[in-house]
């Protein structure tokens, strides 16, 4: 059954399925296979939490390994054999050897990364779904409404739910792409291929200095569009726009060089990645000019965030685990209302502690063999939610 909004532009219609609603064995059938996802959620929520902390450590470990290794360069003109092989830092401003270009658009600029951005005028599908139980049997009912919209990536009309009057084209007549400097500087040192990826703050490109490449292109803005009329575009139509990164020659326009702090070994006059006992690797690079102390103050809030943020992941895995394991319980008693909700909320409960309890569990085993204290007090923490829960449970009425 479908309905049509607006039958003129078809931009929106409805579209309801129907199906019988499932018999006990089957539900009981989808529990089963969820409870064989949940198991294995569950066991990798084990690995990611174990090994994220011998993660953590080893990072925290070069991290100080470093600080007390780095030497801070006098001059970063001059390469000084007395530092080869060892972690040194250094700022200045960034240097390449020539301009990037786009012959196609007539653009050149002095910097480590140039980016054009393509996109196409497209039609975009957003469904909305209810669903909804009548005579026995369990309906969906979908919503489809469509939009144009500019669009980096090209969208496939074939998966659409009615592709007539919503057909998109299959591929972009000019494509996107990234130049990159072959050979990058701060001073006499040549950045290595790691240090030059971590230089990525792109900056979108003023084109009002530049004239219209094309007699079939038109400057709109920041823009390059390929239409006929940029202010009402058609599907197929693209425009085309321009980022840089890394400003590495003083530019009327952009301003000085972009300055960068790096913390690599030297190696002649490359600087690449240096190896620490803890069996990390640092080659560091932020932009601005920073001390050494300011370099690893913020190298260790990342770890930090990185370390929290993949223990609330494990957290949650083994919750979702758990929840979808214990998930039979519900389906056994789905039919009595009162007694799901009650059971319901009981499981969730079950796996909140658990999933707690297992988790500090886990983190304290993975810091066992670095700092044995800290897991002590972490594996004695594990136990806190159970005691809250049994704390909650009324205590008998004395006869």
């Amino acid at each position: 059954l479908q309905q049509f909004s607006d039958a003129g532009s078809r931009k929106e219609h409805v579209k309801i399925t129907s199906e019988s609603k499932p018999g006990f064995l089957e539900r009981l059938s989808e529990t089963s296979g969820g409870m064989l996802m949940g198991l294995v959620t569950f066991l990798l929520s084990f690995y990611l939490l174990f090994t994220n902390e011998g993660r953590a450590l080893r990072t925290a470990k070069s991290l100080d390994e470093g600080l007390s290794l780095v030497i801070p360069l006098d001059s970063i003109h001059s390469v000084s054999q007395q530092n080869e092989g060892r972690l040194v830092h250094l700022a200045g401003a960034l240097s390449t050897s020539k301009p990037l270009f786009d012959p196609s658009y007539g653009l050149s600029i002095q910097a480590v990364k140039l980016k054009r951005n393509v996109e196409m005028y497209q039609w975009v599908e957003y469904e909305e779904s209810t669903e909804y139980e009548e005579n026995g049997e369990i309906k969906k009912e979908t919503k489809y409404s469509y939009n144009t919209e500019w669009k980096s990536e090209v969208v496939n009309s074939r998966n659409f739910d009615r592709e007539i009057g919503h057909k998109n084209p299959s591929a972009m007549a000019v494509e996107s792409f990234t130049a990159v400097s072959p050979n990058v500087q701060v001073g006499s040192f040549v950045l290595s291929k790691g240090l030059v990826d971590k230089i990525d703050d792109f900056k979108q490109l003023s084109l009002s200095n530049l004239e219209d490449p094309h007699a079939d292109v038109t400057r709109g803005g920041d823009y390059f569009y390929h239409s006929e009329n940029p202010r009402r575009p058609e599907v197929g139509d693209l425009r085309v726009s321009f980022f840089y990164a890394g400003l590495s020659g003083d530019d009327p326009h952009l301003g000085s060089a972009d300055k960068v702090t790096v913390i690599a070994r030297q190696r002649g006059d490359q600087l690449v990645p240096y190896h620490t006992k803890s069996g990390d690797v640092l080659q560091i690079l932020y932009p601005g000019d920073l001390s050494v102390e300011e370099v690893f103050q913020k190298e260790h809030q990342s770890n930090t965030v990185k370390t929290w943020a993949l223990r609330a992941a494990g957290w949650l895995s083994m919750f979702v685990g758990i929840s979808l394991m214990t998930r039979i319980f519900y389906t056994l008693v789905d039919w009595f209302p009162v007694v799901r909700e009650l059971v319901n909320i009981g499981l969730k409960a079950f796996a909140l502690c658990v999933a707690t309890s297992l988790s500090l569990l886990t983190i304290s085993v993975g810091w066992l063999f670095y700092r044995p204290l800290w897991a002590l007090l972490i594996g004695l923490l594990s136990i806190v939610p159970i005691v809250v829960a049994k704390s909650r449970v009324p205590p008998k009425k004395q006869q």
